[in-house]
């Protein structure tokens, strides 16, 4: 049984990253579930209050980190606020659309389209379309960054 359960936990780590490619996994929700299954399964006295609480304060700054990095460069480059939300609903619906490739392209297209239609000015457009991209990347890079301080984390917390 113990096996399965570790499968489990593995398996719910693993969607964790797909959820970065994939927005409509929810990376966070996987996580705390591979957490939880191991927490009320497996051993429920092993993860202190200090780790659930540092996890908390890590969940936060990965839910942060998705907002900040993608409204900070599509604002950086002139962009509004309207190509922001374009670019979120974008990449959601781009995951879908040649994965993976579609979840950069999607919503380069998309707010590029979005701001040639606001402002008129295809060189504008493009450049908040490149800032998109350039947000998504680095959002992406620091949300893997966190999940795998978050994994490592409950991995010494299980082994010590």
């Amino acid at each position: 049984m113990t096996i399965i359960l570790w499968t489990a936990i593995v398996i719910l780590f693993i969607l964790s990253f797909a959820g970065i490619i994939y927005p409509v996994i929810p990376s966070i929700v996987m996580l705390w579930a591979g957490f939880a299954v191991y927490q009320f399964f497996i051993n429920p006295h092993a993860l202190s209050v200090w780790f659930w609480i540092s996890m908390v304060i890590l969940s936060i700054v990965l839910i942060a980190a998705d907002i900040i990095a993608n409204g900070y460069f599509v604002k950086k480059y002139g962009g509004s606020k309207i190509s922001e939300r374009v670019a979120a609903v974008a990449t959601i619906v781009g995951s879908f659309v040649i994965p993976p490739f579609g979840i950069i392209l999607v919503p380069f297209v998309c707010v590029c389209i979005t701001e040639i239609l606001m402002t008129k000015n295809p060189v504008q457009a493009v450049k908040v379309g490149v800032a998109t991209i350039i947000g998504f990347l680095s959002s992406s890079i620091a949300k893997a960054l966190i999940q795998i301080v978050m994994i490592v984390w409950f991995s010494l917390a299980v082994a010590f």
